[in-house]
């Protein structure tokens, strides 16, 4: 559903829905009628899937092909992977017919493209776009981790609220045996004499 989805306005949950819906149709196809697949879910393993296949792209162009073991990385790379030149002779493949296309290869159509602005160039030349992706994934683990620590922290108060409540548990219960000690000699004295 590629140029369903590469189309500039379209409805992005209608297009869930149908994805949805033929993932439904297969697994029932394959005997798992009780497994209805939701368009949100679809959209979510996808986000989920294209954020895991470009943390190890990544890792392959740094280490090799061979230091990635994501079982789903080959068959990802063969839909993702192909090269900006690629992606570009195909877009031109597709215009070649239209209007559009001729006035390009003739070089009568000028594009208007909007005028950069200094800080714009600025970053972009200093972030390509795959930095600014490990910038986003680096500071999502460090938010993981500050919330990991920040539980570990939250569960350190807890138990030393536990143990203060013990202690004072413990207190209590000294302070009422020491208590009642005075009270049951007393009465066992007291017998003591009668007799």
């Amino acid at each position: 559903m590629d140029q369903e989805f590469d189309q500039p306005v379209c409805k992005k949950k209608k297009l869930w829905e149908t994805v949805a819906e033929r993932v439904t149709a297969k697994l029932r196809a394959e005997g798992y009628d009780d497994v209805p697949v939701k368009a949100f879910e679809c959209d979510l393993k996808w986000r989920n899937m294209l954020a895991t296949y470009r943390k190890n792209n990544e890792r392959a162009k740094r280490l090799g092909a061979h230091s990635v073991h994501w079982e789903f990385f080959k068959a990802m790379h063969e839909v993702l992977g192909r090269s900006y030149e690629e992606v570009e002779a195909q877009r031109k493949a597709k215009l070649s017919g239209t209007k559009l296309g001729k006035a390009m290869a003739s070089k009568r159509y000028t594009p208007i493209l909007p005028t950069p602005t200094v800080t714009a160039t600025a970053f972009s030349a200093a972030r390509p776009p795959q930095d600014v992706l490990q910038l986003y994934l680096e500071l999502q683990e460090r938010k993981l981790n500050m919330w990991a620590q920040q539980k570990a922290l939250e569960e350190r108060k807890i138990e030393a609220i536990n143990n203060l409540a013990r202690a004072i548990s413990s207190l209590a219960q000294e302070t009422a045996t020491a208590a009642k000690e005075p009270i049951v000699s007393d009465t066992l004295a007291s017998l003591s004499s009668h007799q």
